[in-house]
């Protein structure tokens, strides 16, 4: 692209709706990143005539500058790209501040310090449990054979649901996903509709079975008020029907990405493997090497302009948080794995902001206790075959073939 004039004013700049890249293109591990460092270099605000027309920000300080500006950028109307919310409103992520705050101060109480303390040893029971047979065996499929159950294991425990109702959401999110991925605006709806039944189910349990609501997020819900009110029954639904499934989606792809990492630099697995006090540090690198999130929108309330392109209100703004997270402007040799980062913090992974992700602190110790167990339980590993990779509106892994050779036991 040609250079764009750099007034950031809506009257000096550049209104031209460009195809400046395909999300669609098929990608191996490497090629996503190679692209952004590419477009954060030649066109780092980029429009693109898929899905209906988007526009797409691919520097931290762009990224950055919409996650931190409620007031202008709202979640409200399309909050992925492709949009995908056909069949309600799901708080809080589909909601703007003040009305989110309700839901989201609910939602917090559950991801605190103790609570995360008290599910740590439930979570790496889940990971053995999962590992091992893996492990034994010899080979296996880190993404598919482990990503795409452990997460559901886990969010049975933390949601107090019946193993079996927690691999049904999995499932259905995992074809859910897919029709996303297709646009296949039919089958979305479906599925999304199922997800609701669920949820519905969830809530008329409690209903008639309560729970403490100091122990059962669903319950909390239920139980929560507003300006003295309860919160509306539909919107608790919603709000159930958000958590029970977009929690799952990221832990599933990107477990795999570390694993793919490890194998291509043995150096740092043997350090990991010597030294498990480092793995909460690798685990926080890995976050701002392979975050999987890079469709996450907003929409422009008003006229806006980056980089001398002016957005109209109205128009969607995908969030690369994969590209942003590797701006060397930012994190200097942001394409290079580096133990302690001073800035690692400004890493947004997980988002940021009112929106920011309240699942952080769990999706971490699943991470965590994963690297933990698998460098522990193996003397050695490594990927076997091709590795398949998700499709935008994610980053990350979908089979990462491994061989696996069990620790020696004492004798």
């Amino acid at each position: 692209m040609t250079d764009r004039p750099t007034e950031e004013t809506p009257e000096h700049a550049v209104r031209e709706l460009t195809d400046d890249f395909d999300p669609r293109a098929p990608e191996t591990f490497t090629s996503a990143h190679e692209n952004y460092a590419r477009m954060r270099r030649e066109c780092p605000v980029a429009h693109s005539q898929t899905y209906d027309g988007f526009w797409a920000l691919f520097r931290h300080e762009d990224v950055n500058r919409v996650l931190r500006d409620p007031d202008t950028f709202t979640t409200s109307v399309q909050n992925t790209v492709p949009k995908f919310a056909f069949t309600g409103r799901r708080p809080p992520l589909h909601l703007d501040p003040p009305e989110h705050t309700s839901y989201r101060r609910v939602i917090n109480r559950f991801f605190t310090p103790g609570k995360m303390r008290a599910i740590h040893p439930r979570v790496r029971e889940a990971s053995v449990e999962l590992l091992q047979p893996l492990i034994d065996a010899g080979y296996g499929d880190m993404s598919g054979d482990y990503a795409r159950t452990f997460p559901a294991v886990v969010f049975a425990e933390f949601f107090n649901l019946r193993r079996e109702q927690s691999a049904l959401i999995k499932e259905i999110s995992s074809h859910y996903v897919a029709a996303i991925i297709q646009v296949d605006d039919a089958t979305v709806k479906r599925l999304s509709g199922r997800l609701y039944e669920i949820a519905q189910a969830v809530i008329d349990e409690r209903r008639a079975s309560p729970m403490d609501p100091a122990e059962d997020l669903t319950t909390a819900l239920m139980q929560a008020t507003h300006d003295g009110q309860p919160l509306p029954p539909d919107m608790v639904l919603g709000c159930v029907r958000q958590l029970l499934v977009t929690g799952m989606v990221a832990p599933s792809v990107f477990i795999g990405n570390m694993f793919v990492h490890l194998d291509r630099h043995p150096d740092l697995a043997r350090t990991l493997r010597e030294r498990p006090e480092r793995i909460p540090a690798a685990v926080e690198e890995f976050l701002r090497l392979y975050g999987p999130y890079r469709g996450m929108a907003r929409t422009a309330r008003k006229d806006v302009v980056f980089g001398g392109r002016l957005i109209k209100a109205g128009e969607p703004i995908a969030l690369v948080y994969t590209s942003a997270n590797r701006d060397s402007e930012v994190f200097p040799n942001g394409e290079e794995f580096e133990f302690d980062r001073p800035n690692l913090k400004d890493h947004i992974s997980f988002g940021g902001g009112v929106h920011s992700c309240p699942g952080a602190p769990l999706a971490r110790i699943m991470m965590t206790v994963t690297l933990e167990e698998a460098l522990a339980r193996t003397e050695d590993f490594a990927v076997t075959g091709e590795v398949e990779m998700a499709k935008w509106a994610e980053w990350g892994t979908n089979k990462v073939p491994m061989r696996f050779t069990p620790a020696r036991r004492p004798s």
